[in-house]
């Protein structure tokens, strides 16, 4: 072999040790490791259904009679962080639909942006697949307003009330290294991903009262293209004008209502404040002793707020 020749084989291990070494190491980092097929749904709870995007997880119950209720997440906890509202509103006569977004829980993971048109598609699709006509009321958590936004203002014949607790009211800052194709995604994978169990933590005023939190969290995480979804909505809504959002659902004269914890440190209180001035006629209500999640840790005072709330908006004509 000549001397070039040596030269540039040299250079290429030189290059290909550090990236293998880094694939590597966001292998090991990464908790993605299986599909999620039909034996991994198979131990979940609630119902599935294909849609245009990818199989959605869900859950309805309640009296088919009963007024429909969609509950809708925040950006990485599944479903069940409405357990105890869906109970309640069940057990007040109403019909509880929550699913998990897709990325989340037991809901595919489809490449490609995760971006409002996709969240939209997914809840319009899933109401269309279960031949829900009427009004629904949608109670939006965190991350899911922007979804809940979104969906208000492009369908608003299809919204009685919308209710936002402690909702997203700000595009968040991202790295711009986190931006590049495939290194901010080996980025996100080693440096956020990992933390987003114990981080779940803070979402409560008084964590020790939830030690079951993290291991109801972590199985979702072992399912390939989550990390995706995350770092894909987050991109997403680096871009968005929240005070757009929330002024789009004000000009469709849905009824609001804002609930929202005194002591969030996820979302802090202050932010209320880009809501509120978006939508004034927004019905506010602060929750003292509580953090990102007063549903669950004002659990009592929250449901009957938002029941009475649903009470005094009966089905709108027009």
């Amino acid at each position: 072999m000549n001397t070039p020749m040596r030269r540039i084989l040299f250079v290429l291990i030189a290059l290909a040790l550090p990236v293998g070494g880094a694939l590597a190491y966001g292998e090991w980092k990464s908790p993605e490791s299986a599909e999620l097929d039909d034996a991994a749904r198979a131990e979940a709870p609630g119902e599935f259904v294909s849609l245009a995007r990818g199989r959605t997880h869900y859950d309805l119950a309640g009296p088919d009679a009963g007024r429909l209720v969609v509950l809708v997440h925040g950006f990485s906890v599944p479903y069940y962080i409405w357990d105890s509202t869906a109970v309640a509103l069940r057990s007040s006569g109403y019909r509880v639909l929550r699913y998990d977004l897709y990325g989340r829980g037991f809901s595919d993971r489809p490449r490609g942006r995760y971006d409002s048109s996709l969240y939209d598609g997914q809840l319009e699709a899933l109401l269309d697949s279960l031949e829900v006509t009427g009004r629904i009321d949608l109670v939006a958590l965190s991350f899911g307003s922007f979804v809940a936004s979104s969906f208000v203002a492009r369908h608003p014949d299809r919204v009685r009330t919308v209710t936002f607790v402690d909702p997203m009211s700000g595009a968040p800052e991202v790295p711009r290294v986190l931006r590049v194709p495939l290194l901010g995604s080996w980025l996100w994978t080693v440096s956020r991903v990992p933390d987003l169990p114990a981080g779940q933590m803070t979402d409560f005023l008084h964590p020790e009262n939830h030690p079951t939190w993290i291991d109801r969290y972590l199985p979702q995480m072992r399912y390939r293209g989550f990390a995706h979804a995350l770092l894909s909505s987050v991109l997403e809504t680096s871009r968005v004008d929240f005070d757009d959002l929330f002024a789009g659902v004000a000009e469709t004269g849905v009824p609001v209502m804002l609930i929202w914890g005194k002591q969030d440190q996820t979302v802090p209180f202050a932010m209320s404040e880009v809501l509120l001035r978006n939508i004034p006629s927004a019905e506010f209500v602060p929750v003292d002793s509580a953090g990102h999640l007063p549903h669950i840790e004002q659990a009592a005072f929250v449901n009957a707020v938002l029941t009475r709330f649903l009470e005094a908006h009966p089905e709108r004509t027009k």
